[in-house]
């Protein structure tokens, strides 16, 4: 099983931009994983926010024109780049093995706090 590990989160105004990653403890490629993010703020349900596969990319509606989801070359990062944030971004952020995106998560690390506020 992999182990994944969030970085990146932290305190951005509005408007302003974070770049989370996700990577696989001991440096395993995540080349052939399907990987999602999702976030999980108090009193609310968890969202699903993106996901990259061997199919492509998806995104949250909400999230949608201001969140990019890749891969680096060497196929051992996941990076979610979030554009335009808004207060309502608050939350933890955790990325995921998926067997398929829109399916359960599996397994996630720890997260990574990301808070919108001026």
């Amino acid at each position: 099983q992999v182990q994944l590990v969030e970085s990146g989160g932290g305190l951005v105004q509005p408007g302003g931009s974070l770049r989370l990653s996700c990577a696989a403890a001991s440096g395993f490629s995540l080349e052939y994983n399907t990987i999602g993010w999702f976030r999980q703020a108090p009193g609310k349900e968890r969202e699903g926010v993106s996901c990259i596969s061997g199919d492509g990319k998806n995104y949250a509606d909400s999230v949608k024109g201001r969140f990019i989801i890749s891969r680096d070359n060497a196929k051992t990062t996941v990076t979610l780049q979030m554009n335009s944030l808004k207060p309502e971004d608050t939350a933890v952020y955790y990325c995921a093995t998926q067997y398929r995106c829109g399916g359960p998560f599996v397994q996630w690390g720890q997260g990574t706090q990301v808070t919108v506020s001026s």
